[in-house]
């Protein structure tokens, strides 16, 4: 009897941190702020205290979904009154900026100054000189902005007009033909299987990917063991 409630209690730890997890929406590890870190980190605790907490499993409950709607309330609040973002989620601190580090910022956004070399580094700034500006972001990172001559070369720079790219339509995957996008292409079976006629394969089967250019060009990716 106990192993069953044990595994009641288990599943509805897990549907109860999906559904708060897609009420309080999708961030990438690089856009959580300090207070979506650490709610995360205690959402996640108080889910597996459920999911053993045999007698009052209410308990764990009541207090994910308080902490899930702070959270929300605090993104949409963030969202509807911009002047509240800058209490709320921080504001970006300029800790370089025309060849000169700020001492005082650095310590207001509690950064070492070897932190601050290291996160140079990990955006491909080995030399500090090639660095004009850099602004540490309430999220964490840290955005550069080279100096004018170590910038890429842009088209415009030298006077070209390259031609707009497109995204690569999928309509082979893992060997499963997708016939939605195939048809939105405007394509059939049967240009498909000239195509992989043409390209020496017998059957979708073989192909792990298979991409469409925006000229209907077909790269074919076959699969490899």
């Amino acid at each position: 009897m106990e192993l069953i409630k044990v595994i009641l209690t288990s599943l509805f730890s897990a549907v109860s941190l999906f559904a708060i997890a897609k009420i309080i929406g999708h961030k990438q590890m690089a856009q959580l702020d300090f207070f979506d870190y650490i709610t995360g980190i205690t959402i996640g605790s108080i889910a597996a205290e459920l999911a053993t907490e045999l007698e009052s499993p209410w308990k764990p409950f009541i207090a994910m979904v308080i902490y899930g709607a702070v959270s929300l309330g605090l993104t949409i609040t963030a969202h509807k009154f911009p002047k509240t973002r800058k209490f709320i989620n921080g504001t970006p601190t300029v800790i370089m900026n025309n060849g000169k580090i700020y001492r005082k910022n650095m310590k207001k956004a509690k950064l070492e100054l070897s932190e601050f070399m290291v996160m140079c580094r990990q955006e491909g700034y080995f030399n500090i000189n090639d660095i004009e500006t850099a602004i540490f972001e309430y999220n964490g990172r840290l955005t550069i902005l080279p100096v004018s001559t170590k910038r890429p070369v842009e088209p415009k720079d030298i006077n070209i007009t390259p031609e707009q790219e497109m995204m690569n339509t999928e309509v082979i995957m893992d060997g499963r033909i997708l016939h939605e996008n195939l048809k939105r292409l405007g394509f059939n079976l049967e240009w498909l299987e000239k195509q992989l006629k043409a390209q020496h394969y017998t059957s979708a089967k073989e192909i792990y990917l298979g991409v469409c250019d925006k000229d209907n060009k077909l790269s074919l990716f076959a699969v490899e063991e």
